[in-house]
């Protein structure tokens, strides 16, 4: 399972570094843009180290509120959950809440 989260994370992060990327090109050209609520799903589902890299890197979306603010939040609670996975804290966590739905046989 750990490679799993891993090749996530990976996907996560490159897929959301890409669209803000992109979404600056989309931005400089006149194109049409790719959605805030998009570019946050991926921050939200684990891509929030890639879309603060992008925003960085090319400086795209850095003072956009509430934007600015939720990708902060999103980074935040990533870099907390990895940390709780690489400590082996967050494992025993989820084990003990599936416990909760298991189906006595």
């Amino acid at each position: 399972m750990t490679a799993y989260i891993v090749y996530w994370l990976a996907a996560a992060n490159l897929t959301a570094f890409a669209l803000m990327v992109l979404d600056k090109q989309f931005a400089e050209h006149g194109a049409r843009r790719i959605s805030e609520g998009a570019l946050l799903l991926w921050a939200f589902l684990g891509g929030a180290p890639g879309t603060y890299a992008a925003s960085r890197i090319v400086r795209h979306k850095t003072r956009k509120q509430p934007f600015a603010t939720w990708m902060m939040i999103w980074l935040g609670l990533d870099l907390m959950l990895v940390a709780l996975w690489v400590l082996g804290i967050l494992e025993p966590l989820f084990a003990s809440a599936l416990a909760i739905f298991r189906v006595p046989a």
